[in-house]
C-alpha cells in the first residue's frame, strides 16, 4: 500500500516527504520490523518506542511515525499527537478489515465481560450464526482458536485489525477493558451494540479514582454507531448514570427495575438456577445449568443482546439453558469421597466475592472456605474491602499468594499477615499448599472457593509444581497422596 493512502486519515504534515513509497507492513515492535514496514513508536508504560527508532530503521523500516520532534532520520518521519490513536487508524486502513460488514459487539464493565461474551457467542452459534470472539480466555475467528494472542484481555489495535481482516464471521464480540479504551486498542472500530455490565473498585492503581475509571469505560459508547444499541445494567448505580446520558441519542435496553427485571429473591436454586424474568409486557423463565448468582445478571445481558439482534426470546432462552459455562468461571469440582464442592473462579473484587459466596449460602453450604490473595503492585485500596466481604460470609479464610508482579515474596507475605482475620483464618503463602490444606480440612457439605486466578496459569512456581488452580484440584481428585 502506498504511504499516502495510509496517511489519508492521519493528521500529519506530509509536504516535506516522499509519500509515494510502498509500505508492506506496520509494526510497533522494533524486534518484529521487516523490510518495507512503517514503524509506529509508542510511548509505553514499561519502555518508550522512540528509543528503538534507529533499530527499526536498521531492520528496514521505510517510514516512522512518533510523537517526538525529530528531524535527522534517514527515512520519512511524521509527528502525531498520539501514536496509539494513529496506530489504530493506520491498522484499520492497512488491513481493510471490512468491520462495517460485520455486527460488532463490545462489552465493558468490571465483572462479567468474559461470561457474558461466551453466552452471547453460544446463543448466536446455537441459532446458526458465525461469531468471532476476542477476550481474556482465548480469541476465536472462523471457528478456530488463535493461539498466542491473549496476553491482554483486549489485544492491541494492530493485532486486532489483523485478525478482523481474517475473520469471515458474521458477528464479532470484543471484551473491552478500561486499559484498552485509554490506550485506544479498539480505536477506529464502530460498534453496533455496546454492553455495560457493572462497575466496582478495581484498577485504581491505574485510574486513581472511580470517576476516572468510569469515564474510561464510558468512552466505549462514544464508538457506538448512530443507530447502534446500548445495553446497560441499571441495577448498578454507575450503569443508571450511563443510561441517563445515552438515552438522549441512542436506543438503550436496560436490565433494571423499570424494564427487563428480576430480583435476587426470585432466583430459585436446585442443581440449576432459574429466575422469572419480566421483559416489558412478557414474562419468561430463565434457567441456567451452572451456578453463581452473578451469572443470572450475565445471562440477562446476553438475553438482551439476543433481543437487539432479533433472536426470538424462546431461542435465546433455550440456548442459555444448554450453556455449560466458561473455563475458570464458577467451575465446580466435587471431592471424590466427601462430596464437598471446590469452586474455581476469577473473582477478584468485593462485588464478585459477594455474588460467589452468596450463592453458596443460598444453596445451604455447611461451611464456606475461601482461598484468595492479592496481586502485587495492583490496586491496594480494594484489599481490605475484599477481606471484609469474605469475613462476612466465610467460616474459614486462607490468604495466599496471587501474582507477585515484581513485588518481592517477602513484601507480599508481610501484606498477607497484616490483615486481622478475627480468628476466622490463616495465611499459607504457597498457593498450592493452601489448596491442599483446604482439601484435607474439608467436610461433607462444605463449599471451598479458590478465587483470583480462574483459567490463568500461575505466574510463579510453588513447591508442588502444578501450573494452575484447576490442575492442582484435578491432581488432588486423582490421587490419594496429593503431592
Amino acid at each position: 500500500m502506498k504511504l499516502h493512502s495510509l496517511l489519508h486519515d492521519i493528521d500529519v504534515d506530509s509536504s516535506s516527504h516522499d509519500i509515494d513509497i510502498t509500505i508492506t507492513g506496520i509494526s510497533n515492535n522494533s524486534q518484529k520490523v521487516e523490510p518495507g514496514d512503517l514503524f509506529v513508536a509508542i510511548s509505553g508504560y514499561a519502555s518508550d518506542g522512540h528509543k528503538y527508532i534507529d533499530s527499526a530503521i536498521r531492520a528496514g523500516a521505510k517510514a516512522i511515525i512518533g510523537e517526538q520532534d525529530l528531524h535527522t532520520l534517514s527515512v520519512p518521519y511524521f509527528r502525531v499527537a498520539n501514536s496509539r490513536i494513529a496506530l489504530a487508524h493506520l491498522a484499520k486502513t492497512f488491513y481493510n478489515s471490512k468491520s462495517s460488514q460485520k455486527t460488532i459487539i463490545g462489552i465493558t464493565g468490571t465483572n462479567g465481560k468474559t461470561t457474558t461474551s461466551f453466552m452471547i457467542k453460544h446463543i448466536l452459534e446455537e441459532c446458526g450464526r458465525s461469531c468471532a470472539l476476542f477476550g481474556s480466555v482465548h480469541n476465536v475467528i472462523n471457528g478456530t482458536i488463535i493461539s498466542g494472542t491473549t496476553k491482554n484481555t483486549t489485544i492491541d489495535a494492530l493485532e486486532l485489525q489483523k485478525q478482523l481482516a481474517k475473520s469471515e464471521d458474521e458477528f464479532v464480540i470484543i471484551e473491552v477493558t478500561s486499559h484498552a479504551l485509554t490506550q485506544h486498542r479498539v480505536g477506529g472500530i464502530i460498534f453496533d451494540i455496546c454492553l455495560f455490565t457493572n462497575l466496582s473498585q478495581d484498577h485504581l492503581d491505574y485510574h486513581k479514582t472511580m470517576d476516572s475509571y468510569f469515564s474510561a469505560k464510558e468512552t466505549l459508547f462514544d464508538q457506538l454507531s448512530s443507530n447502534g444499541i446500548a445495553i446497560i445494567n441499571t441495577y448498578d448505580s454507575w450503569g443508571a448514570a450511563l443510561e441517563t446520558k445515552l438515552k438522549k441519542k441512542h436506543t438503550v435496553f436496560t436490565m433494571g427495575e423499570s424494564t427487563t427485571s428480576f430480583t435476587k429473591e426470585d432466583i430459585q436454586y436446585n442443581e440449576k438456577m432459574s429466575v422469572s424474568l419480566q421483559d416489558q409486557n412478557q414474562k419468561h423463565q430463565l434457567t441456567l445449568n451452572f451456578l453463581g448468582e452473578h451469572n443470572i445478571f450475565n445471562a440477562v445481558m446476553a438475553f438482551l443482546t439476543a433481543k437487539a439482534i432479533h433472536i426470538t426470546p424462546g431461542d435465546a432462552l433455550h440456548a442459555l439453558e444448554t450453556f455449560s459455562g466458561v473455563p475458570g468461571r464458577f467451575e465446580v469440582f466435587e471431592h471424590p469421597t466427601l462430596g464437598a464442592k471446590f469452586i474455581i473462579d476469577y473473582a477478584h473484587t468485593e462485588d464478585a466475592f459477594r455474588h460467589c459466596l452468596q450463592t453458596a449460602k443460598a444453596m445451604g453450604a455447611l461451611r464456606i472456605i475461601h482461598i484468595f490473595g492479592f496481586r502485587g503492585g495492583r490496586d491496594v485500596g480494594k484489599r481490605q474491602v475484599m477481606v471484609d466481604v469474605s469475613k462476612s460470609f466465610s467460616d474459614l479464610i486462607i490468604l495466599t499468594l496471587d501474582d507477585l508482579n515484581n513485588v518481592s515474596f517477602e513484601e507480599m507475605n508481610q501484606t498477607l499477615y497484616s490483615f486481622d482475620l478475627c480468628g476466622q483464618g490463616l495465611v499459607i503463602p504457597d498457593r498450592v499448599e493452601a489448596i491442599c490444606y483446604a482439601w484435607n480440612a474439608t467436610q461433607k457439605g462444605d463449599w471451598v472457593f479458590i478465587t483470583g486466578k480462574g483459567h490463568e496459569r500461575y505466574a510463579q512456581s510453588y513447591k508442588a509444581h502444578t501450573f494452575s488452580d484447576k490442575e492442582t484440584v484435578e491432581n488432588l481428585m486423582n490421587t490419594s497422596v496429593p503431592f
